[in-house]
């Protein structure tokens, strides 16, 4: 597959200026929307109990979407939908389902760590003898096809 630079060239070479331009302008306009644009999720917050009536207030009294609530809130978009179709993360209880998963979830994301980092050392140790070239489907332009 080429990338974006590589087929810039070849509409330079072939000498394609229209072809350029409208690359230009699509590029501007790009550039322009990611600096308007707000990052989706800043940083993601823990779920309470607080947070969850807190949805729960906010979907009652707005006509906010879930994914608006989300984004104002900065939790998962699944996470406001849980609290109002089921109700979950009302209650400060540790031992409701959605605590224990979370708990249970946690402990593993820190017993796999180390195993992760050892697999990753190993993978970067074997450097690139096996990097092969990845197979093209069919329907797609490379460079070498102009």
């Amino acid at each position: 597959m080429t990338t974006l630079k590589e087929f810039e060239e070849a509409l330079r070479e072939q000498g394609m200026q229209m072809a350029l331009a409208i690359l230009t302008k699509l590029r501007e306009r790009d550039k322009a929307k990611r600096s308007i644009a707000p990052a989706r999720r800043i940083a993601g917050r823990k779920m309470t109990p607080d947070l969850a009536r807190q949805i729960l207030e906010m979907h009652a009294e707005t006509s906010m979407t879930q994914q608006e609530i989300a984004f104002k809130l900065g939790v998962n978009q699944g996470r406001v939908n849980e609290v109002i179709k089921r109700g979950k993360w009302l209650s400060g209880d540790p031992n409701a389902p959605e605590a224990v998963a979370r708990d249970k979830a946690l402990a593993k994301v820190r017993d796999d760590a180390p195993k992760r980092a050892r697999s990753a050392l190993r993978s970067k140790s074997a450097g690139e003898k096996g990097a092969r070239r990845p197979k093209l489907d069919k329907g797609q332009v490379t460079l070498a096809d102009l």
